[in-house]
Formats: structure tokens, C-alpha cells, sequence
């Protein structure tokens, strides 16, 4: 099958698309007839080796988090889904593998598509959704009816997809986003947008319950002083705190504390930075769920959730297609076309 992989860390230069075999499915796994997968950030820095320390990987390596596909074949265990059926997943979190014709994953990673979109944009939900989806959610930033929320980077894939949902639940969501996004973010249904490259976050009189950060760096470090007193920051770009990158992977002990002695030392300004403004600050990845993914295809079907696509690039075209996510001008999200 085709499959575009690396066999090293670096740059664009180490992908290639070569022929590698096709996977067989496990008891508990679906096999799935890749048709899009869609591009993420966190693709570009897996290639990097951005995360070696918690999830070195085995060469070659097939890229990709998510797609949109059918059923193939499913293992003896697997009884919620059957050759034919149109799904959406995102694999697993040291897996990837999604960048390829076919594509075996834990039945409990894979939701149905739904029906009321084409397959194909389908991809364009996973890695996005379930970010935006727990961020949001209990086990972080809680959001309440009533909040006033920050999202930084609203136009991109997890932002737009964020809005909408910040928007369900009720709260009044301010977004960051340039002159060019502005009409995207007001669409996803921003009440107020601040344009990033005309003041910073900190010029301003808003004060936010809660942020949910796309963008790291410096707007991180700015966004504290806007922040109240008892509120918090949950970032998917900021610096790793303790337990965050390694909370789901099989480490030996020493692994595990030299892991979390580097996730200490990187968020450490940044921890205090947060404490100092009486507010808690938390970096996470998110964690593959097919269940959390039926939720969100259900929105989609009843109208209350839109994916925003930017641009589409056929298989072998899948340089430019990274050239145009790693350019950070996207707005929404870059899918790469397996097979029709």
C-alpha cells in the first residue's frame, strides 16, 4: 500500500511516499479504507521529534493523526462496526499511521461519520474536535454558561471548532485572529475579536474566566495579566507541564522521572507566572475517543457544528499540502485526498 513515512526526525525533507505493507487488523481493530486524512501542527513537530523523549518511535514511521474512510474489515472482537461502514478516527497517540491507504485502529478510537457532510470532510473533525471537545470540557478548563472565555488563534482548525462549542455551551467567547480570519471567527460565532497584529492581549481592558490557548509563545506569557483571579489556562501550545506528555505512555520509571523532570524545568517560568496572577496554567494532549467523536458527529448532523476546510491536496501532493500547514496561514484545516 502507499504510505507516506519518515525514517528519521527533521524537516519536510525526511517524508517520502513509498510502498509499505498493508496492516493487518487485531482482534479489538478496524480496518479502515483511508479516503482524507487531515493535517495538524502537532503532525509537523511529531516528524521533528518533538516528543522523542515520551514517544520515541520505530523507523519507518507513517505519518498522519486522523481520517475519514470505510470499513474494510474488522477483528473477531469487534462488533460496533462492519466492512462498509463510513468512519471517522483519530489513531492512536504513538500510532499516527493515518497518511496511508489503509489504516488498522482500536475499535475504540473509530466513530461513525456523519451523514450529512461528504466522507471526505469528515477528516477534518478528529484531531480538532476531541481537542477543542476536552479542552473545553470537565477534566480542564470546565467551561460554564455564563464564562467569559479566551480562545488565541481562532481561526485555525481547533479554534473554529472550539468557538462553536464554547458557543453551545453558553459562554461569551473572545477570540485572537488577524483582519483575515476575522470573518471565519465571527462566523464560528465570536462575540468579540482582538486583532493580534494591532495590540496585544494585554493592551486591552477584557478580563477572561478561562483561556484556551492555540498559539504558545509569547501571547501565552501576555495573556496572564488578562486573566481573573481564580481562573485558568489550558494550552495545547504552551510548555508542557508535569504528567502531560508522558501520562499515557508505557515508561520505565527513569524515563517517567527524567520525562517529568524536563516538563518541570520547561513550564517552570510559566508555572509561576500563573501562580503569581492567582490563576492555574495546564498544557495537555489530547487522548483518542470514539465516543467523544460520536457526540461531535451528532452536532454536526443537527447543524450545530461546521468543520471549516482550507485546502485539499491530492496524495502525492502532500509537500505542498504540510508547505501550506506549516506556513501557519491556514485557516481551518488542510486535508490530504487518499482515495476517492
Amino acid at each position: 500500500m502507499r504510505a507516506i513515512s519518515f525514517s528519521k526526525y527533521g524537516g519536510p525533507d525526511v517524508m517520502k511516499l513509498q510502498d509499505l505493507p498493508q496492516p493487518v487488523p487485531e482482534a479489538n481493530q478496524v480496518l479502515i479504507r483511508a479516503v482524507t486524512a487531515g493535517l495538524n501542527p502537532v503532525d509537523a513537530l511529531q516528524r521533528q521529534g518533538t516528543f522523542r523523549l515520551a514517544h520515541p518511535y520505530t523507523f519507518p514511521k507513517i505519518a498522519g493523526n486522523e481520517l475519514s474512510g470505510v470499513v474494510e474489515s474488522v477483528g473477531s472482537l469487534v462488533r460496533e462496526f462492519q466492512p462498509g461502514d463510513h468512519v471517522m478516527t483519530r489513531t492512536g497517540s504513538e500510532q499516527l499511521s493515518a497518511l496511508a491507504d489503509y489504516v488498522a485502529v482500536d475499535q475504540d478510537f473509530v466513530a461513525r461519520a456523519p451523514q450529512n457532510i461528504p466522507l471526505s470532510d469528515a477528516a477534518a473533525i478528529p484531531l480538532a474536535g476531541l481537542t477543542a471537545q476536552q479542552a473545553l470540557g470537565p477534566e480542564h478548563l470546565g467551561l460554564q454558561a455564563g464564562e467569559h472565555l479566551l480562545i488565541t488563534g481562532g481561526a485555525g482548525g481547533v479554534g473554529l471548532l472550539a468557538i462553536q462549542l464554547a458557543k453551545l455551551k453558553g459562554a461569551h467567547v473572545t477570540t485572537t485572529a488577524s483582519s483575515a480570519g476575522e470573518k471565519l471567527v465571527r462566523e464560528a460565532g465570536a462575540d468579540h475579536v482582538i486583532n493580534y497584529r494591532e495590540r496585544k492581549i494585554s493592551d486591552g481592558v477584557e478580563r477572561f474566566t478561562k483561556v484556551l490557548d492555540l498559539v504558545g509563545g509569547d501571547t501565552v506569557t501576555d495573556l496572564m495579566a488578562a486573566v481573573e483571579r481564580g481562573g485558568a489556562v489550558v494550552s495545547i501550545a504552551g510548555p508542557p507541564t508535569p504528567g502531560s506528555l508522558a501520562g499515557d505512555t508505557d515508561l520505565s520509571r527513569s524515563k517517567a522521572a527524567l520525562v517529568r523532570g524536563v516538563e518541570e524545568l520547561l513550564s517552570f517560568r510559566m508555572r509561576r507566572l500563573a501562580k503569581k496572577a492567582g490563576v492555574t496554567y495546564e498544557f495537555f494532549l489530547m487522548h483518542p475517543d470514539g465516543a467523544g467523536l460520536t457526540k461531535l458527529a451528532s452536532l454536526v448532523d443537527q447543524g450545530e457544528l461546521r468543520a471549516t476546510i482550507d485546502s485539499r491536496y491530492p496524495f502525492d501532493q502532500f509537500r505542498d499540502a504540510f508547505e501550506q500547514l506549516e506556513s501557519r496561514r491556514s485557516k481551518g484545516k488542510v486535508l490530504v485526498e487518499i482515495s476517492a
